[in-house]
């Protein structure tokens, strides 16, 4: 049988009505949301299946939101066919999922910390401090080019490389404006800026490492039971004090996801599972490496499709 791994969104993904129907049909689903109202006193659920988007869209609110449904449908998709991965990654947010799954932080623990993240995060980046930008059709390295051309004007940086002819940068204003030109220049078939409040995963976020830093001293983690490949490095986590550090770093660090993918194509996983709202990761994840088999679960239909596809594998 083929390897499996399991990934997981990060921001973005997020919509009202999300976790519903999974909610709705199986009972760990419920406990596990239930478990997440019980860690954040107020009810995520509420918010993940009435909104109002606006609050569901708030990254204090988020953050939580995306992990509690990733967790939920893991546990589904575990409980219904006892799948196991042999590895495990998570798009910025969706690390920590990733955590969760491979038993290295408890799930109610996890809850708590990415809304502090969240609330860190959005502080970080007081309103118009800078922003992001999605380059499109441009090569990665006139990509980095352009952004150490405009950094000349201040902070500017690639944060996301998602896939091939996809890859996000983040830094102040002006020299963020400035490497967009660059980069169209450059040949880029587009440059948009993005609706973010901040420059996530840029140096400017710095200061929110060092605040997430305090919150991860006050939690335990475990080494993974699971392979985790983290964002920072694109490799795996083998220690609790490495999965503290790469936490940290991701903040104000850029998230290698087409290494990520690639790493994992290398250790022989051919097939991909994503938990969670959405499936932005699995239209990356064919943009990488067209050979790896994706799936996703985020609802009923979805989950009978994953179920049937590994009943036919064996």
């Amino acid at each position: 049988m083929s390897k499996v791994a399991f990934i997981f969104p990060g921001q973005g993904s997020q919509y009202v009505g999300m976790g519903r129907d999974l909610y709705n049909n199986f009972s760990i689903c419920r406990e596990t949301l239930e478990e997440a109202d019980d860690s954040l006193g107020f009810s995520i659920t509420r918010m993940c299946f009435e909104g109002p988007a606006e609050e569901l869209n708030s990254t204090v609110n988020t953050q939580p939101a995306i992990l509690a449904v990733s967790v939920a449908a893991l546990r589904v998709l575990q409980q219904e066919c006892g799948l196991r991965p042999q590895a495990l990654a998570g798009h910025s947010l969706g690390e920590y999922s990733a955590l969760v799954a491979a038993g290295a932080i408890r799930f109610a623990d996890a809850v708590k910390v990415v809304r502090s993240r969240g609330r860190i995060m959005q502080e970080a980046a007081p309103e118009g401090s800078g922003g992001m930008a999605a380059v499109l059709g441009l090569a990665r390295d006139k990509v980095v080019s352009c952004c150490q051309e405009a950094s000349a004007l201040g902070v500017v940086a690639p944060v996301n490389f998602n896939c091939p002819g996809q890859i996000v940068i983040a830094g102040e204003m002006a020299p963020l404006k400035r490497a967009m030109e660059l980069c169209r220049e450059a040949g880029a078939k587009r440059a948009i800026e993005l609706a973010v409040s901040g420059p996530f995963h840029s140096q400017l976020m710095r200061p929110a490492g060092e605040k997430l830093a305090q919150v991860l001293e006050q939690v335990e983690f475990t080494e993974p039971k699971v392979p985790v490949v983290a964002n920072v490095n694109a490799d795996y986590l083998a220690s609790s004090t490495a999965i503290k550090e790469s936490l940290i770093r991701q903040v104000y660090g850029a998230v290698l996801w087409e290494d990520s993918i690639s790493k994992m194509a290398q250790e022989d996983i051919s097939t991909m599972v994503e938990l969670g709202p959405g499936k932005v990761l699995c239209g990356l994840v064919k943009k990488i490496n067209k050979e790896i088999v994706t799936s996703n679960v985020e609802d009923l239909t979805s989950l009978e499709k994953v179920l049937a596809q590994f009943k036919e594998v064996g």
